[in-house]
């Protein structure tokens, strides 16, 4: 790793020294607008309950209630809707999906629209939900344009990082935005754990086990980040020979799904919390927030089981076992012991159902950890250990480096030509 970050900041890459400083400035005014708060509004100094995981994604920006207080979720939020139209629910996307270059365009643009219209319904509901009912209407509509605005800015940014950075745009802010929030989590903890303590001794003991404990969690993740099965392909027009002795292989990740199951989760329980700023019936209050909210055991439950059903759900959808045997069909590729077409496909659903359900239970257990460590240590909700923070700063860390190792490799080639 050292090595590769010593051959970026040699002379003779200099375009890819100009791209890492270019993201880093990117991130710097990303960093910088988070900070800054909306006139009229007031950092929010309490607990926001379903919306901490979407603060940490925003780098704290929500609770500052800054200008960039929605972050780039809005998009994110669209993007899976969009995914989930194209699955032969309305033909016009399905279409655009099967129209290559100019379908994915399309598809973005629409993406892209249907973002800002879901950040403006935020950002007018988001102040309601803080205000209450003392702010006039022409506020939250003043707030409403600052937060859409806001989030077209950092889309804008995330396009530059990608095409003038080093990729991954907006990927990058939501990992730089979870980063932002990390000194704060650990002087938290500290605080807690040692300022607050009787026994200064157990206190230290306590923050150190906390520390190992994250690092640990950390190394987790990127193990099963990384970990894949690879089935072994064989193509029946070319010989072994063509590919210098190497075997080819179809590798099915651990978790293909991501994080993406705990975010649609994280969407569909806020709902219900939603609701509770507006109902005005006692009743529908009180059963939504002692069983359909994260923090009380029953919401806690159903919020685990939707990870586990839509991380199959998601993974399926990226990894669609027919096209695959389609694709592999086309191409003269075959799996050594299994005929080609509907045995091809079985086999592949097979074994990305038996990985599926091992990385269902990993997102399980990560996204459970903060809560639980809030149970038992009754530390503060924003001192979390483990999660979907962790799982998307590693995540996006790890495809970020790659793309860096890919891009030094090739520029030292094409040097020694």
């Amino acid at each position: 790793m050292f090595a590769t970050f010593k051959q970026i900041f040699r002379s003779t890459n200099k375009d890819l020294r100009n791209r890492v400083l270019y993201t880093l400035g990117a991130l710097f005014i990303f960093a910088l607008g988070s900070a800054i708060t909306i006139p009229g509004m007031n950092p929010i100094t309490g607990n926001i309950g379903f919306l901490e995981l979407f603060n940490a994604m925003s780098g704290g920006a929500l609770k500052q209630f800054s200008i960039f207080a929605l972050g780039v979720m809005p998009y994110i939020s669209a993007s899976i809707v969009v995914q989930i139209l194209q699955m032969d629910i309305i033909p016009y996307f399905t279409e655009l999906k099967e129209m290559g270059e100019e379908g994915r365009r399309k598809l973005n643009k629409i993406t892209r629209f249907l973002g800002l219209a879901v950040a403006f319904i935020q950002g007018y509901f988001y102040p309601m939900m803080f205000l209450g009912k003392t702010g006039e209407p022409m506020l939250y509509l003043q707030i409403a344009i600052i937060l859409t605005a806001g989030t077209a800015f950092l889309l804008w940014l995330g396009d530059q990082i990608t095409n003038k950075g080093i990729g991954n745009g907006v990927s990058l802010l939501i990992m730089a935005g979870i980063v932002n929030t990390l000194p704060n989590m650990f002087v938290t903890a500290f605080n807690s754990l040692v300022s607050d303590a009787s026994n200064p001794l157990i206190g230290w003991i306590g923050f150190v086990i906390y520390i190992l404990l994250y690092l640990i969690i950390i190394v987790g993740v990127i193990w099963v980040q990384d970990a894949e099965r690879r089935i072994p392909i064989q193509y029946s027009n070319r010989s072994a020979s063509s590919y210098g002795g190497r075997q080819t292989y179809l590798p099915l990740r651990l978790n293909s799904a991501g994080v993406m199951p705990v975010i649609i989760a994280s969407v569909i329980m806020s709902l219900p919390t939603l609701i509770t700023y507006f109902a005005k019936s006692e009743g529908v209050i009180n059963f939504i927030n002692n069983y359909l909210s994260t923090s009380k055991p029953v919401g806690f439950v159903v919020y685990l089981v939707l990870i586990f059903v839509f991380t199959y759900v998601y993974t399926f959808m990226t990894i669609n076992p027919e096209n695959v045997s389609k694709n592999l069909n086309k191409s003269g590729g075959y799996i050594p012991g299994v005929r080609p077409g509907t045995e091809t496909k079985k086999y592949i659903s097979k074994v990305l159902s038996r990985i599926t359900f091992t990385g269902a239970l990993f997102i399980v257990v990560i996204a459970s950890l903060p809560q639980i460590f809030t149970w038992a240590s009754g530390l503060p909700e924003t001192v979390t250990l483990g999660g979907t923070s962790i799982l998307i700063a590693v995540g996006v860390v790890l495809e970020t480096y790659r793309q860096l190792e890919s891009s030094v490799a090739s520029r030292n080639y094409n040097n020694r030509r």
